[in-house]
């Protein structure tokens, strides 16, 4: 079990095993040190990542589980900067110290809404109601002046149908009169000096009227426009139940867009107006940065174990090894 661990603990840091198996006891507590303060950064880390994809995301359980695993994979490899480190660059360990104190920031506030989710849904409730009160006059006076052209538009149609109706009323039939004019050949008789007498047919254009009577057409106006006067009732009832439904409407769309930059003000607000709330944050932040930190504390304040003098002596090996075959390239 113990060897299980060492092999587990030199796959986190990145030591090699087959060194580490010649090394001294020294070494061994070295690896169980880092090994151990890696574990607690994964899991930390773990977790942060897993609720921020769950949370703000709105992945599934599987899609959280790899945003964890990713999360813990970055974390290692910043970490391995430190461990496998050669040198004592306060350069390197100023910028650990950066992105130490900058993940701390991060993985605070993502504990912290977390853990007051409760007093965010209560904070969030205020916020919701006072962007609805400024978005909601605006949308109503919208829906009425809709409503509003719309009950207009249904009493002229109404108005128009009247006049039609009392059109076909008083005259359900109308006369319709048809002129046909057909030429006639009438006689005319002439007398000439001589007394006689002489018959002339002479053509004359004679017109004739006929009176039909046929229903009034108007009649067949008054169908579709009850079906036009139908459409548009239906249309103000749509309309009277969007402006009773209205507000419902706005705080759902206002609590779609809600997101993480909603909730960081939300927290913002409550660390701003809740001094408790700000220590809580404060601790979470310095026990983080604190366990962030703590690799590169062990690594400068530990002096060097035979395993780093070991893969320096390797090195030394490789260099002499280097130098003897570049002159045993120059002397051929």
């Amino acid at each position: 079990m113990k060897d299980r661990w060492i092999k587990f603990g030199c796959f986190l840091t990145g030591y090699k095993y087959e060194v580490l198996q010649g090394c001294s006891e020294i070494a061994h507590r070295a690896v169980k040190r880092y090994t151990a303060a890696l574990m607690i950064i994964c899991i930390l880390w773990a977790f942060i990542g897993y609720s921020f994809v769950s949370k703000y995301l709105a992945a599934e359980w599987y899609y959280s589980i790899l945003g964890g695993v990713l999360f813990v994979l970055i974390i290692l490899q910043v970490e391995r900067q430190i461990i496998l480190s050669d040198s004592q660059s306060k350069w390197k360990y100023g910028v650990r110290a950066f992105i130490a104190l900058v993940m701390a920031v991060i993985g605070s506030i993502i504990i912290d809404q977390i853990i007051f989710r409760e007093d965010i849904k209560h904070k969030a409730l205020f916020e919701l109601n006072a962007q609805v009160d400024s978005l909601l006059p605006a949308k109503q006076a919208e829906l009425k002046r809709q409503l509003a052209e719309t009950d207009s538009t249904i009493n002229k149609k109404e108005i128009d149908r009247k006049a039609i109706a009392d059109d076909v009323n008083k005259n359900p039939t109308i006369n319709i009169v048809t002129k046909q004019t057909n030429p006639i050949l009438v006689p005319t008789i002439r007398v000439d000096t001589n007394k006689t007498s002489t018959t002339q047919n002479r053509v004359v254009q004679r017109t004739t009227s006929t009176v039909n009577s046929i229903q009034n057409p108007k009649i067949a106006m008054l169908a579709p426009m009850d079906q036009q006067i139908k459409d548009l009732r239906s249309i103000k009832i749509g309309q009277e139940n969007r402006v009773l439904k209205l507000r419902s409407e706005v705080e759902q769309e206002a609590k779609a867009n809600s997101g993480f930059l909603f909730e960081l003000q939300l927290m913002y607000h409550i660390l701003r107006d809740s001094g408790p709330a700000l220590f809580v944050w404060a601790l979470w932040a310095l026990l983080l940065l604190g366990i962030e930190i703590f690799i590169m504390v062990n690594k400068m304040t530990h002096g060097e174990t035979d395993y780093d003098a070991t893969i320096q002596h390797h090195m030394e090996l490789q260099k002499r090894k280097l130098r003897l075959m570049a002159m045993q390239t120059r002397e051929a």
